[in-house]
């Protein structure tokens, strides 16, 4: 088994530049964890045409999650290559439906990147392993908190991790703080990986992937920490700016998934 990493880019607006990577599994045949955005189906090709493998090789696509840079291109590679689709139940309705996704997670530019819904063939749950070849297995481990069902998936001793890890210097996204934070636990303490592979940057080993964990604890706290010395009862955009102010992270102040992510950190009062 080798493994491939490809750097996409893309534009969530104009002035916003951002990139995802995403993973090729070369077994006897291929697979992708991760589909890009929509429109980097050339790039994928050309990939794997760099590598000897041609498009009809792509046998299946392991989504971590549902949102657009992920699932971009999987519509048009499952059209074109009739490859089956991997995803979690709770990420499934997003994918399947991406004017639900827009509806209750609007972004910029979002038809652009999240491209077309597309069906999902295989449900993935926890701890159960997929061998869509002879050799060749993949197993799921549930890394929600990003998003409401994330799944890391482990091929050998390489676990890809998409997006389950927040990171220093970067937008914080999540929606769910105890969520995220047992999913930092779980990677932690996972056993038999050598190589950690996220969406966000090249692959680390356990000892950067523990540095990893250990900042973006480091980040939750501070966040929270942010959110309670700022809230008084104020709507979360507004809250947002606040934390922004706070922590002296202007390039935040206008981001929706921002203002959801402290949210998220908010305290719930319970109602008498």
């Amino acid at each position: 088994m080798m493994v491939h990493q490809l750097k996409i880019y893309f534009n969530v607006t104009e002035k916003i530049k951002r990139f995802v990577y995403i993973y090729l599994i070369e077994a006897e045949y291929c697979y992708l964890i991760d589909s890009g955005v929509c429109g980097c189906e050339a790039q994928i090709i050309n990939y794997m045409d760099t590598i000897g493998r041609k498009l009809p090789d792509l046998k299946g696509i392991f989504l971590t999650h549902a949102h657009p840079d992920h699932i971009g291109a999987a519509a048009w590679l499952r059209e074109h290559t009739g490859c089956k689709v991997y995803a979690s139940a709770g990420e499934k309705a997003w994918i399947e439906n991406i004017d639900l996704q827009f509806r209750e997670r609007p972004i910029p530019n979002f038809y652009k990147l999240a491209g077309k819904s597309v069906h999902v063939d295989c449900i993935v749950n926890d701890e159960e392993t997929a061998e869509p070849e002879p050799g060749l297995t993949i197993k799921a481990i549930r890394t929600a908190g990003h998003s409401v069902d994330g799944m890391s998936y482990q091929a050998g001793k390489t676990l890809f991790i998409g997006d389950a890890v927040p990171v220093k210097g970067d937008i914080p996204i999540f929606i769910d703080e105890k969520k995220i934070r047992a999913a930092l636990n779980r990677l932690e303490t996972i056993q038999g990986v050598e190589k950690f592979c996220p969406a966000w940057d090249q692959s680390y080993d356990p000892a950067m992937m523990k540095r990893k964990i250990t900042e973006a604890r480091a980040l939750i706290d501070a966040l929270k920490e942010a959110v309670a010395a700022c809230d008084d009862g104020i709507g979360n955009t507004e809250l947002a700016g606040r934390v922004c102010e706070y922590l002296r992270m202007p390039m935040f102040r206008d981001n929706p998934l921002f203002a959801r992510t402290v949210a998220s950190l908010r305290e719930k009062v319970e109602m008498i």
